[in-house]
């Protein structure tokens, strides 16, 4: 039978020992990473998940909920230095509620924001050019594509 013969290390390139020490450092990495991504995956499965007894807002009587549409119509977007401005009016118009979206008023105003409040209702907040509160209404505005009826102004004095 024949014997194995061991190479010193100081016997091998040194090119190679590096070949050798930069493969198994990426097989260390890749087993390390592989780690850290399927322990995040079982945390993230053994965390719990809303249930059906969380509070959600009711989408109007036809069907379509105003907070997943993108914008009104003839309406834009807000998404400059002007989304920030209205958005801080909005929120201290409405303290606690979220911002659902900013953007141009085709009913009246310059500016509106749609927020929900923190009991789950919903309410527009209108603007003139300098961002300073004009209204806040019920709801999401006068209708359109599924937005209900127009609101009453709500009794909070603005």
């Amino acid at each position: 039978m024949e014997s194995i013969k061991e190479t010193p290390m100081e016997a091998v390139p040194v090119a190679r020992r590096r070949r050798i020490l930069a493969s198994a450092g990426l097989i260390a990495s890749g087993l390390i990473a592989g780690g850290i991504l399927a322990g995040t995956h079982v945390a993230g499965a053994a965390t719990p998940t809303a249930t059906a007894s969380t509070p959600a807002a009711t989408a109007p009587a036809n069907g379509v909920d105003p907070a997943t549409v993108s914008h009104g119509p003839n309406e834009t977007l807000l998404t400059d230095g002007n989304a920030t401005k209205a958005t801080a009016a909005a929120k201290a118009a409405v303290p606690g509620a979220t911002i659902i979206r900013v953007e141009t008023d085709s009913g009246g105003a310059v500016y509106e924001a749609h927020m929900k409040k923190a009991d789950g209702t919903y309410v527009t907040v209108k603007m003139d050019k300098n961002f300073k509160v004009t209204a806040i209404q019920d709801g999401f505005g006068a209708g359109g594509r599924g937005q209900g009826p127009p609101p009453a102004a709500s009794s909070n004095g603005v």
